[in-house]
This record gives structure tokens, C-alpha cells and sequence, in this order.
């Protein structure tokens, strides 16, 4: 594992700025870009911990881990900071309180374990910090607490439709306690992923002005260049959230890498937030018998990095079926080309 990542081995460490000095919410996205020029997000946190064999044959999917192996969740951290992340998101993904109690967990068990599942992110962070020659050359990395989408919870793969026969008022009661348990959980902002449907990010926008205080990055699976999962138009829904000081970065994730270029222009036609894209390998999921299908798109996701980051994107990762090559790829051609003159 390269230790800094950062291809400038000589820099300096560098440390948060305050970019609300003059009275706007901080915007940790925004605050990474102006010191090194670009964001490296982590990769596939269950693609990892199953690579590491982790038995994800369970409905609660990573989430099981945090039951089973928090040491392995942290080991999986650590190596996507040492490949370069900027951010690391939590295994949160997953966890529900009512889904860790049909588990067999009481509520007091279930709220724990939330609250756990961004304390590792946390630990992780400042044993790599702690530890001067990773700071060379690097800002310091951001913990993003998960919220996935309800499809998440049926485990029904319903994430992938928005299909889920639940309204936006059901939406916004089903979020609600998880939202408070994550915004109070000490992360630096909240990620909201794979958001498949209109009606469910606006069920969060209802959300924010309970936590005024904590920014998030939303993040929409799409069908195609131009919509997201439930067939919505992402410029639209995109243009409803631009306005939204609390929302800082929209994005789009666990969507094929061929897809990505073309959502980036259809975002940056419409917003000027910053734009986070973290694709998966191009694989897809059969959520039915629960396995991956076809093969692998020959990507080169350091090239890849190159031309979304050139199309506007700020910040890069993956999602399902990457690890820390990928992001160890990203960091290495986003630094050169940050370097250059």
C-alpha cells in the first residue's frame, strides 16, 4: 500500500479550514477542493469485507459485519486511506433499527450499533492521522455517515426501481429516528446513497431543517444519462436540491461507469454544487438469487477519473465491486493532473 497517495511527496500536511468563516455552512467537499484540487472517495466497503470473507449471505448485508467484525470493518478503512481516500463513508449503509431488530437485537442494541457504525469511521481516521507520514501531501480524510435508501431495509433490490408502494410522508416517517441517530453520531456530513426516486429525496429535504447543522451529499442510482432510478429526470430533481444550502454535493453512485460522463453534464448543466460520482464496476445484481452477473466492464478508472473529473466532477470513487486498486488509481491520476502547471 502507497503510504501518502498523494503524489506529491514533499507537500506539507494540511489541515481543515474554516470555509464558514464568513457565515455559509461549512461544505467538506468544497473545503478538500480547494486545498488539493480535487476529492478521492472510497471504494466498495461490502465488496471488501466479502474479498476479506465476510459472509454477506444475510439480509442485513454489510451491516452483519458490525455484529460480527468490527475489527475487519476498521482494517478495510484503513486501507482505503492508505490508497488515498479523501472520504470514507460509514457501514451504516444497510442498518436500520427495525431491520436489527428483526435481527434479534433490542432497540437500545439497535441505536448502539448505529451510533458504533460511525465510531469506526471515526477511529479509523485518527489512527491513520495519527501517524505523521500518512499526512503528507493529504488533507484530512472525512467520515460521511451512510443512509441508504428504504430499498436498502425491504432488501428486495427495490433500491435499484424506487418501486417501493411507500409515499413521501411514509419516506420522511421511515428516515426520520435513523437521521437524528446519524446527525448526532459525530461524522463530518451525511451521505444519502443510491437514492432511487424523486419522492424519496425530497421525503430528506423535509429532513434537514430538523439538523440545520449538518451537511449532506445526496447521491441518486440512475437508469440511464438522464434519469434516475424511478424514471424521474435527475436535472430536475437535481435543480430542486441546488438551493439547498444543507445539500453539499449532489452525486450518483452504484451506476455502470459508461453511464457516469453523461450524468456529469446533465448535473453541470443545472447546478453549480459539487458533483461526487462513485460508479460501480458495471456489473449488475440479481437481487432475486443474490449474485453478480455478467462481466466486469474493462475500465480504466484512473482514466475514467480524468475525464469525469475534466467534465466537473469534484470528487471520484466506486461502489460495488471496487476496492482499494481503484482508489489507489484515482488518487494517483487526480494528483498529476492537479500538478500540473
Amino acid at each position: 500500500m502507497c503510504r501518502g497517495g498523494s503524489g506529491h511527496p514533499s507537500a506539507s500536511p494540511v489541515g481543515p479550514v474554516d470555509t464558514a468563516a464568513n457565515g455559509g455552512m461549512t461544505n467538506p467537499i468544497s473545503h478538500i477542493v480547494e486545498q488539493q484540487g480535487f476529492v478521492v472517495l472510497d471504494g466498495g466497503l461490502a465488496t471488501e469485507l466479502e474479498a476479506r470473507g465476510a459472509d454477506l449471505e444475510h439480509e442485513l448485508w454489510s451491516a452483519n459485519v458490525l455484529l460480527e467484525d468490527q475489527d475487519l470493518i476498521r482494517a478495510v478503512y484503513h486501507d482505503y486511506l492508505l490508497a488515498g481516500a479523501d472520504v470514507i463513508v460509514s457501514a451504516s449503509y444497510q442498518a436500520t433499527i427495525p431491520g436489527l431488530m428483526r435481527h434479534g437485537l433490542g432497540e437500545a442494541d439497535a441505536i448502539e450499533l448505529l451510533r458504533q457504525s460511525v465510531q469506526l469511521a471515526l477511529e479509523a481516521r485518527r489512527r491513520f492521522w495519527d501517524d505523521p507520514s500518512n499526512r503528507v501531501g493529504r488533507v484530512l480524510p472525512q467520515v460521511a455517515a451512510s443512509v441508504g435508501p428504504y430499498g436498502a431495509y425491504l432488501a428486495d433490490g427495490s433500491e435499484y426501481t424506487g418501486d417501493y408502494g411507500l409515499d413521501e410522508n411514509g419516506l420522511y416517517e421511515f428516515h426520520r429516528r435513523r437521521w437524528h441517530l446519524l446527525a448526532g453520531a459525530g461524522a463530518d456530513f451525511i451521505a444519502c446513497e443510491t437514492i432511487p426516486s424523486r419522492s424519496e429525496a425530497r421525503a430528506i429535504v423535509r429532513l434537514l431543517s430538523e439538523k440545520p447543522d449538518r451537511p449532506v451529499w445526496i447521491s441518486f442510482n440512475c437508469r440511464d444519462q438522464t434519469h434516475i432510478a424511478d424514471g424521474s429526470s435527475l436535472a430536475e430533481v437535481a435543480r430542486e436540491l441546488t438551493d439547498v444550502e444543507q445539500v453539499v454535493a449532489i452525486g450518483v453512485n452504484c451506476t455502470p461507469p459508461s453511464m457516469v460522463s453523461g450524468l456529469i453534464q446533465c448535473l453541470t448543466s443545472v447546478t453549480d454544487k459539487p458533483i461526487v460520482v462513485y460508479p460501480n464496476s458495471g456489473e449488475g445484481w440479481d437481487a432475486e438469487r443474490k449474485v453478480w452477473t455478467g462481466l466486469a466492464e474493462p475500465v480504466d478508472f484512473g482514466s475514467l477519473a480524468r475525464e469525469w473529473r475534466a467534465l466537473g466532477a469534484s470528487g471520484v470513487g466506486g461502489c460495488c465491486r471496487t476496492g482499494p486498486a481503484h482508489v489507489r488509481m484515482i488518487r494517483e491520476v487526480l494528483a498529476a493532473e492537479a500538478s500540473r502547471p
